[in-house]
Order: C-alpha cells, then sequence, then structure tokens
C-alpha cells in the first residue's frame, strides 16, 4: 500500500481548485515552454493578465496564440527577457515597472539544467547566472512593485535535485573544478536559500515567497544530458510527470489562498515537503546573500 501511495505522490496528478485572478498581473519567466507554458494557461483560465518573460519571442508568440485560443484570455503579453544578461534583466524591469501598475505574482521559472561549461553575459557560469543570481536581480528590481500591490507572491522553481550541489562560496562559478550536475544543485540548492532569506526579509511587508520542486518532469530541460544519463531517462521516463502534472504545485503556490499565512517554505506535489539540512541553512543563506549582491553590484538590505 505504501509503494502504491509513493507512486501517486511521486508523479502526482492535477491539482483542482477554482480560485480567480481577476484583476491580478502575474509575470511568468520561461513561459512559452514545458512548466512555464502550462502554468501560463492555467492562470490565464482564471483571469489573470499574464506578462510572458522569454528569450525566444518567436516560441513565445506561438505559445501566446495558442494560450489565448484555449483560454479565452486576451489579455496576455510578451516581453523580452534574457536571463544570462544583466542588462537584459534591467531593461525588462524598466519596462515593467514603468508600464505597469500593479504585480500581484512573480514565477520564477526558467531554467538551464546540466549544460556544458559556458558563462553568462557578464561572466557567470551559467547555471548559476541563470537560475539563481538572473532570477535574484529580476526579484530585487521588481520587488517594490511587488509590495505595492500587496498581498503578492513570488515562486522560485526549484528541484529536489539541490541534494546534488554545496555552495562553493569559493569558487562560485566552478572556474577550478566544474561539473554539470553538481552545479545544477549548487544552483538548485542557492533557489531555496534565496527563498528563506527572502521570505525573513520580506516579513510584515505584505510579499510570500516559495520554493518548489515540481517533480521529475518530461521538458527540454534534458537536452544536455550525457549518453549514460539519457540512457536512464528512457528507463525511467514512463515514471516522470507531464508538464501540466509538473506546474501544478507552482499553480497550487500562486493561487492557494490559505499559503497567505505561509512564507519561505518548500512545496512539492502541491503541499510541504522536506528540504536538505543544507537547504535550511540560514547561516549560508545569508552568505549566498552577500555574495549574490556583491557579484551583481547591487544594494539588498
Amino acid at each position: 500500500m505504501s509503494n502504491i501511495y509513493t507512486l501517486r505522490e511521486m508523479f502526482g496528478g492535477q491539482w483542482s481548485s477554482s480560485t480567480r485572478l481577476d484583476g491580478k498581473t502575474v509575470i511568468i519567466t520561461g513561459a512559452n515552454t514545458g512548466i512555464g507554458k502550462e502554468t501560463t494557461r492555467d492562470l490565464a483560465k482564471r483571469g489573470a493578465r499574464i506578462i510572458m518573460a522569454c528569450r525566444d519571442l518567436e516560441k513565445a508568440e506561438g505559445a501566446q496564440k495558442e494560450i489565448v485560443e484555449d483560454s479565452g484570455n486576451q489579455n496576455i503579453v510578451i516581453r523580452k527577457l534574457n536571463l544570462s544578461d544583466t542588462r537584459s534583466i534591467r531593461e525588462f524591469a524598466e519596462v515593467i515597472n514603468n508600464e505597469e501598475r500593479a504585480l500581484h505574482i512573480l514565477i520564477n521559472n526558467a531554467g538551464i539544467m546540466m549544460c556544458p561549461y559556458s558563462k553568462t553575459a557578464d561572466g557567470f557560469e551559467m547555471q548559476f547566472g541563470v537560475n539563481h543570481l538572473g532570477h535574484f536581480l529580476l526579484t530585487f528590481l521588481l520587488i517594490d512593485l511587488l509590495k505595492r500591490s500587496a498581498p503578492s507572491r513570488i515562486i522560485i522553481l526549484s528541484s529536489m535535485a539541490h541534494s546534488w550541489g554545496t555552495i562553493a562560496l569559493d569558487d562560485i562559478n566552478s572556474e577550478r573544478n566544474y561539473h554539470s550536475r553538481r552545479a545544477y544543485g549548487q544552483s538548485k540548492l542557492a533557489n531555496i536559500l534565496f527563498t528563506r532569506s527572502l521570505a525573513k526579509k520580506l516579513t510584515d511587508k505584505g510579499v510570500t515567497a516559495y520554493a518548489v520542486h515540481p517533480g521529475i518532469v518530461r521538458t527540454e530541460l534534458k537536452r544536455h544530458m550525457n549518453l549514460g544519463l539519457l540512457i536512464m531517462w528512457k528507463v525511467v521516463r514512463p515514471f516522470t510527470k507531464t508538464p501540466v502534472q509538473g506546474a501544478q504545485t507552482t499553480i497550487y503556490c500562486a493561487v492557494e489562498p490559505e499559503l497567505d499565512k505561509e512564507s519561505g517554505g518548500y512545496y512539492s506535489n502541491c503541499r510541504p515537503s522536506q528540504c536538505t539540512r543544507a537547504a535550511r541553512d540560514d547561516e549560508m543563506a545569508e552568505k549566498l546573500w552577500d555574495l549574490s549582491c556583491k557579484m551583481l553590484g547591487i544594494v539588498w538590505d
């Protein structure tokens, strides 16, 4: 019985809620594919104004057209965002802060997984740069708008893969030693530590933060896997989640009314979940916060 229960928990179904988001504005990074696309579709059906923050505008336009037709919601717009370039992030945030009167939900969904070693436009290791630093800067630049729009929420996509990594403060860009799996784990661990720090700093500000493990999902993230991992993927694929199933915990954290009272937690299968001891290390979270600010050249107290 317990094995059946575990399998159901692992691979999950669809979360059901009639909560509406009429009059709410949502930003979703990486909204044109996979989990981000299905999150966009669901929240559009709930009546939200959706800003699709995407690097590939052509693919975004295709997804936008499909979701508008499917949801009947015309209030879905695309804005250019390249998380591997801080100039693009700043330009995106400037547009949002100038054009939008409110921002109720920020979903830091986009990510890159186990890619060969490369660097962002600013010289950061690509996985840490995109998955953590890019979203750290984006959140910093939009935090005042989120505060003015309270109650508001920040959802950060992490992964059970946070257990694969440690925060290498003395080699954060993996220049001395790069292993794609460990670097991915480091970036996902950083996502959870960032969420914990955010929640503390936003206490009594009306803005709450949640880290999410979507499950093992059939998305384009696997495109950089080596042969061994791809063979393993073929074995486990029948037990993985579809992007619709993978989006459910993000949707839950975005719309569940009872979560207004919670902040800083790690969620999987639409409920609180257990993360590693390293992901609960508030001293490391503070060090990571300070290092992130230093790398990005920002002051965020």
